[in-house]
């Protein structure tokens, strides 16, 4: 297959795409820090529309906003790479689409943007689904480590496409 991508997400996009067919599940992203990346990747998978449903690249904090309506209290209190923002990511994937499970990612990249709190390296992930509790959204945070700008983000795409396996 010709393909644009690293051999390992492409083989991952693979998995997450037949797993998700198998069992009639349709999948939405809503990524920061990796650009569309994920989306890349399944949409490198040939038959990935009986999948893919949508994809927002909501790099900024407006477009976070707008699109996926994340409160801007949220940004503003705890930041756009926390546990809250991309618990709001994946809600507003879910609710901006017709997906059965929306998977967000939000992070610092790098070689700029790190704090001491959130240093370069740092990726929060965050995985809703249409029929479960609001309230039992998975969010978690990541440090990859400074590993480089496209380290960061293979690393933070190869997860959040496990995070989209059954």
């Amino acid at each position: 297959m010709d393909v644009l991508l690293p051999p390992e997400l492409v083989a991952m996009a693979d998995r997450v795409v037949t797993a998700n067919r198998a069992i009639g599940r349709r999948v939405a992203l809503a990524e920061s820090c990796t650009g569309g990346l994920v989306s890349a990747a399944l949409t490198e998978i040939p038959g990935a529309s009986d999948v893919v449903e949508a994809g927002f690249v909501t790099y900024s904090n407006q477009a976070k906003i707008s699109l996926l309506k994340v409160s801007p209290d949220v940004i503003e209190t705890f930041g756009a790479v926390s546990v809250a923002t991309a618990w709001a990511m994946a809600r507003g994937a879910l609710l901006a689409s017709e997906a059965d499970i929306a998977v967000a990612i939000t992070g610092v990249a790098g070689p700029g943007g790190g704090t001491v709190k959130k240093p370069v390296g740092t990726v929060v992930f965050a995985q809703a689904l249409r029929e479960g509790d609001p309230e039992d959204i998975k969010a978690k945070r990541h440090e990859f480590g400074d590993i480089g700008r496209g380290g960061i983000r293979l690393q933070a795409a190869l997860l959040a496409l496990e995070l989209l396996l059954p």
